[in-house]
């Protein structure tokens, strides 16, 4: 099932019983965001927001606040999207007409994956020239945002060499009404289009999307190898060509049952502060200077509805789109490295906290070569954990990875640390922005045999460990978690005790982590833990050995992943906000949650 604009999977969720009307005003000012928390955490449905304070357009959000509109977003099955591609490169290579003909269904399936000329739209319904952003519904999702921020737009730009396209979403903060910030991160195609344009001394077109087909949001998430435009990817989920109407003020194809498009340039030189802002890794990002998208115009259709979507502590939206995303591209994968039998990036981390990949290692060493060559591929590269384990191990769960690492992982050869490198934009534990490490856990067994015998079967209670400790938990025989109170200033005593404690010191890892982390929650726990520690920085091995040119670690070795001074602040909601959510929820026509 395939859906031509934003509005037709409204019209579909609605007929499946899939959204909510939402009619009593609702301020866009962080009401909307506890209100989709809530009913996300209840698995409930999208969110139509048709009164919304100080401004005339409506507001949808939670469009992939579960795993069923996910799918149906990126036209069914992701991993089955993905298989089509993998099943076409090995029915054609070597080309054949047998092979053609076999081929023949996802040859055609292929073709529609093209943008279409239009001459006219439902976008092309009203035209805002000069622009007034401040008339858009732009949410403020946390109480220390910076400003209201555009939170799915979708970004388009060219190649200022080639003219070729991409689509991707970056946040942008409304500065006033006629210029926002862009906030183009690192390993980002539009940042690369902006540093050709800007080699230039040239201005770079920018058009932003807010709406359209809801496959096109599921492209511009997608990281696709540099120079393919994602809206080619768009067409191939819907399964029909993308209609684009071209625009002669910024040169640019632009989808034809958009809501909004924001058309404009990004100048070099133009720089001014943006953030902070409560992101994907539930911290609010540091603040800095970026540049600034000037605004010409704002085309939209009539009765425009904005698409929103908040990001901040898991489970959010970016959750299942990131799930999703990872089904649709591993049989990708698998076209450049066969070897690789699964690679999952932990949504609960924010993805490229931690990465998992699990390898057929054919030779000893094999799979050192397919982590170090992951590693340079992409957005992957920016991974600060990698932990490689072999291909009959379940990468996606926590508890057998850590089995395997028990089992296999070698100190001696196994871990590996690389420093500096550069790092996430948003992850705030280096020593600067877009800089920090990596750190390499090999588990793929060897000759098979385990390097230990029987796994620690006992779990140290708090109390005999530090009268800083709140609690205590194990994930698998590999971690061991550590939960510690505020006042825990100096972890040294508490890391002596754990490495000689009779039921700790067998766990290779110490996790160390704040009372904000819970560890009777996984997801929660995951977050607190990989979020918030550099590599570099807060491992303390047991012991040190140089060898030759190596650095060996010694187990046990604990992690300090508290929340340090200096870093962001964790999003929490603002208290009065929710008392007035409170008192409103009964008029919302949602479930109690």
């Amino acid at each position: 099932m395939s859906f031509i604009d934003l509005r037709d999977f409204l019209a579909h969720l609605e007929k499946a019983g899939d959204l909510a009307r939402i009619r009593v005003p609702v301020d866009a000012d962080q009401e909307m965001t506890i209100i989709q928390h809530r009913a996300m955490a209840a698995g409930g449905p999208a969110l139509l927001f048709e009164n919304v304070v100080g401004s005339p357009y409506r507001v949808v959000t939670s469009l992939f606040g579960t795993r069923r509109r996910t799918d149906l977003a990126f036209g069914g099955d992701p991993a089955a999207l993905g298989q089509r591609v993998l099943r076409l490169s090995r029915t054609l290579m070597p080309p054949s007409v047998k092979g053609m003909v076999r081929a023949r269904r996802d040859l055609l399936a292929l073709s529609t994956a093209r943008m279409r000329k239009v001459g006219n739209g439902p976008i092309m319904d009203t035209v805002a020239d000069p622009p007034d952003l401040n008339r858009l519904p732009v949410l403020t999702c946390w109480p220390d945002d910076g400003g209201p921020f555009f939170t799915l737009p979708l970004v388009h730009t060219t190649d200022p060499d080639n003219g070729s396209g991409n689509l991707g979403i970056y946040r942008l903060q409304r500065f006033d009404g006629r210029s926002t910030g862009m906030h183009w991160q690192i390993e980002k195609g539009g940042g690369f289009h902006f540093h050709r344009a800007s080699s230039m001394n040239r201005p770079l077109p920018v058009s932003v999307i807010l709406g359209g087909p809801p496959s096109l949001i599921a492209a511009a998430v997608t990281a696709l190898p540099e120079g393919i435009d994602e809206r080619l990817l768009a067409a191939y989920m819907m399964n029909r060509p993308l209609d684009v109407i071209h625009r002669s003020a910024t040169g640019h194809r632009v989808p034809a049952r958009a809501e909004f498009i924001l058309e404009g340039t990004v100048t070099p030189g133009d720089m001014q502060w943006e953030g902070p802002f409560g992101d994907h890794f539930g911290h609010y990002s540091h603040a800095a200077d970026y540049p600034v998208f000037r605004v010409r115009r704002v085309l939209a259709r009539k009765d425009a509805i904005f698409p929103a979507t908040v990001v901040g502590k898991p489970v959010q939206e970016d959750f299942y789109m990131g799930e999703a995303i990872q089904e649709m591209t591993l049989p990708l994968l698998k076209i450049i490295r066969p070897a690789v039998a699964d690679l999952w990036a932990y949504p609960e981390t924010g993805f490229h906290a931690l990465a998992v990949m699990s390898v057929d290692e054919r030779y000893p060493r094999e799979a050192l070569k397919h982590t170090l060559g992951m590693l340079g591929e992409g957005q992957v590269s920016l991974t600060k954990v990698m932990i490689t384990v072999d291909r009959r191990v379940n990468v996606r769960d926590m508890a057998a990875v850590s089995h395997a690492l028990w089992r296999h992982l070698d100190a001696r050869s196994g871990i590996h640390l690389l420093a500096p490198t550069a790092q996430d934009t948003l992850d705030f534990t280096g020593p600067a922005m877009n800089t920090g490490s990596r750190l390499i856990l090999m588990a793929t067994g060897g000759d098979g045999r385990p390097l230990r015998g029987e796994p620690p079967r006992h779990v140290p209670a708090p109390a005999d460990l530090h009268p800083h400790v709140r609690d205590t938990a194990a994930l698998g025989p590999a971690f061991l978690m550590v939960q510690v109170k505020a006042a825990c200033r100096d972890i040294a005593p508490l890391r002596r005790q754990l490495r000689h404690h009779r039921s700790a010191r067998d766990y290779l890892f110490h996790i160390i982590v704040s009372d904000d982390v819970p560890l009777t929650d996984r997801t929660l726990m995951l977050w607190g833990w990989f979020t918030r520690f550099d590599p570099l920085a807060d491992l303390y091995p047991a012991g040190r050995t140089v060898v030759g040119n190596r650095l060996i670690f010694d187990f046990p070795i604990t992690i300090d992943a508290r929340w340090k001074t200096g870093y962001p602040k964790p999003v929490e909601f603002d208290p009065d906000v929710e008392k007035r959510v409170d008192r409103m929820w009964k008029t919302l026509g949602l479930p109690d949650c």
